[in-house]
């Protein structure tokens, strides 16, 4: 995939998340997003599989970002959304929401790999694009 395509696929974290926001909020919409993608890809690849992917993926992206090591799919190979928003809201901003950004490009990248970029492309469109559970942007000021 070309810069743009990867930039335009990758940029739904940014889109969910103010340029200022706390870990809290980036933790929230990468839950959300991650959501979007299990809803998107379970009918395709079911649980387990997007479990598997989903695993592969924080091994890939532990390489830079070490703590994501101790992420891993459930007892049943669900991901543990409580335990995904616990270790991104525990970073520092800049920390959570660069690993956020690796976590869905090598996603994004392993997908590709595994079934050819258009598809991907299409799938993750879908999840990218999903609003209904996005997180808002930045909580409103009392």
């Amino acid at each position: 995939m070309d810069s743009q395509e990867s930039s335009r696929l990758t940029a739904p974290l940014a889109h969910r998340v103010a340029e200022d926001a706390d870990s809290r909020q980036i933790a929230a919409a990468i839950n959300a997003l991650w959501t979007d993608i299990e809803a998107a890809l379970q009918p395709i690849v079911g649980r387990r599989g997007v479990a598997a992917l989903f695993k592969r993926t924080l091994h890939v992206t532990a390489v830079r970002h070490p703590w994501l090591a101790t992420l891993a799919p459930g007892s049943d190979d669900s991901v543990d959304p409580a335990h995904l928003a616990a270790l991104f809201a525990a970073q520092a901003p800049p920390q959570a929401a660069e690993a956020g950004s690796a976590v869905f490009e090598n996603f994004r990248d392993l997908l590709a790999t595994l079934i050819g970029a258009p598809l991907s492309e299409r799938l993750l469109q879908a999840a990218w694009s999903n609003s209904s559970s996005a997180a808002p942007a930045q909580d409103p000021t009392p």
